[in-house]
């Protein structure tokens, strides 16, 4: 009798250590990290850069009877931006174009603008893969009869990047030159508009 008393709990508990050796922890289910959300990202417009313009501009006389003139303006534009990585890019550059848009009242007094350069400076804000801008600085016109004057201008400007090496925009400036000479001394405002592309390096 002992024996058997013996023999079954010997039996029973090599079937309680089998039984417990055969529990297995459930699985884990494998734990998904969110994907990260995609940073949206500006051009760098730090560079050199050069290109083409092509426009209409307007030009207006103070002296009386002066026929104001209007046409087409076209020319080179190249320069330097420096992207300061805080959505503000300042830069500096030179335009010059070309034109042949006749003003005066005929007879001694008409004279014909050939040429308009400029040194300019600008300052801009990006959004997204655009340039949205101010400019200003020095301007220079030349006529065929009343020589070349000094002047200034202001405006501004958009410029969209197509691709790292290449831009897209527009700018509308507002030039004021003082006393032409070689007939009524005359002031001169001048309004642009123009269309430009540039190549970046």
């Amino acid at each position: 009798m002992k024996y058997l008393l013996s023999a079954a709990a010997s039996s029973a508990l090599l079937a309680g250590t089998a039984f417990a050796g055969n529990i297995e922890p459930a699985p884990m289910e494998p734990v998904i990290a969110p994907a990260p959300v995609p940073v949206a990202t500006s051009p760098d417009w730090t560079g050199f850069y050069a290109g083409g313009q092509l426009g209409y501009a307007n030009i207006d006389s103070d002296v009386p009877g002066d026929n104001d003139g209007d046409g087409f303006i076209g020319g080179l534009t190249l320069g330097y931006d420096y992207d300061m990585g805080n959505n503000w890019v300042i830069g500096g550059g030179f335009d010059y174009d070309w034109a042949d848009i006749s003003f005066g009242n005929g007879g001694a007094n008409a004279a014909s603008i050939e040429s308009i350069w400029r040194a300019k400076v600008r300052a801009g804000y990006k959004i997204g893969n655009g340039l949205l801008y101010a400019t200003t600085g020095y301007a220079n016109a030349d006529t065929d009869t009343r020589g070349d004057n000094d002047g200034y201008f202001i405006g501004g400007g958009y410029e969209h990047m197509v691709s790292q090496n290449f831009s897209v925009g527009g700018e509308v400036l507002h030039h004021l030159f003082d006393d032409f000479s070689g007939g009524p001394s005359s002031d001169m405002d001048a309004t642009t508009a123009q269309i430009r592309a540039t190549y970046r390096f």
